[in-house]
């Protein structure tokens, strides 16, 4: 008998697995700008939190310090009086840019005549600089300026003053050049939002019986959330940086009336050359500022896993 030998079928040899490695280029454009940004903002920013635990004036060498810099704005002044205003300012700046940049954009997102040149007029301030900005609105708040003349012509001469000059209203008097350069940009984030809601929900809506409120809450509103975190996260970085526009205008003054963080700052370490307790300054600013937007972001999260 033939004794069949059945063969085992032949398998194929184990695939070399392939190493992929990272291209040279590839590495250059990850690793360049890491290695610059390392170097312009991470090492800077961790010198500045070193520099604001010693005493330095920019000269000798820093000496060790400590707290002894936070301990001493429970004692100053002018540090309450600024922190004060630049709440004023979050709260003022934030607020209203960010409800005044929504109500021109759910007014100018629908394509009609004439809405493109309305957009642009709203935008144009923001390609402005803020020293422009502050020159332009330094001038028409002179006492023959354009605004007193204004309020004479309306009937409102009792109110006419010299704005900046006086403590009362010198802080709100700085805060409309602001808001005038920062509403266009606001605008536009939420035209970008507005643009990419599906109109089937407003169709959807609109047969339910719903009203032009109900819409807005119940549609806009909800569609939005992930352009009020880039808003919110852009009008604070704004608000507690906003140092151009004050300087340019009034320098905090008059009598540290319209003093906040930013220029505080910078007197105290240019002109007083304090510039360990300008960078524990520095670091309060940038702790209101993470601290703000990390809560935010945290219950926004907490919302959309609920």
């Amino acid at each position: 008998m033939a004794v069949l030998t059945a063969q085992r079928p032949r398998t194929a040899a184990p695939a070399r697995k392939r190493r992929r490695g990272f291209s040279p280029v590839l590495l250059a454009f990850v690793l360049v700008p890491l290695v610059v940004e390392g170097f312009w903002v991470f090492w800077p920013a961790l010198q500045g939190f070193y520099l604001a635990l010693t005493n330095w004036d920019g000269v000798s060498a820093p000496t060790f310090v400590g707290l002894g810099n936070f301990a001493e704005m429970f004692s100053d002044d002018i540090f309450k009086t600024a922190a004060l205003d630049t709440v004023i300012w979050l709260v003022l700046f934030g607020g209203l840019s960010a409800v005044g940049g929504l109500a021109l954009a759910t007014l100018l997102q629908r394509e009609r005549k004439g809405v493109r040149f309305y957009r642009a007029a709203l935008f144009t301030p923001v390609v402005f600089s803020l020293v422009a900005t502050s020159l332009i609105w330094q001038v028409i708040y002179q006492p023959d300026g354009v605004f007193n003349k204004v309020l004479g012509a309306i009937g409102l001469g009792s109110w006419q003053h010299a704005w900046l000059a006086d403590p009362k209203t010198a802080l709100y008097a700085v805060l409309v050049p602001a808001l005038w350069r920062q509403l266009g940009y606001v605008m536009v984030l939420y035209l970008a939002g507005l643009k990419g809601i599906d109109p089937a929900l407003y169709e959807a809506a609109k047969l339910d019986g719903a009203t032009a409120w109900q819409q807005f809450r119940n549609v806009t509103w909800p569609q939005l959330r992930s352009v009020n975190s880039v808003v919110l996260s852009v009008i604070i970085i704004d608000s507690l940086r906003s140092f151009d526009v004050i300087w340019s205008m009034t320098k905090g003054g008059p009598y540290h009336s319209s003093e906040v963080l930013s220029t505080y700052m910078y007197s105290t370490a240019f002109q007083s050359l304090r510039l360990g307790y300008a960078s524990a300054l520095a670091v309060v600013i940038f702790v209101l500022a993470f601290g703000v937007i990390v809560t935010y972001l945290v219950r926004a999260f907490r919302e959309d896993d609920s």
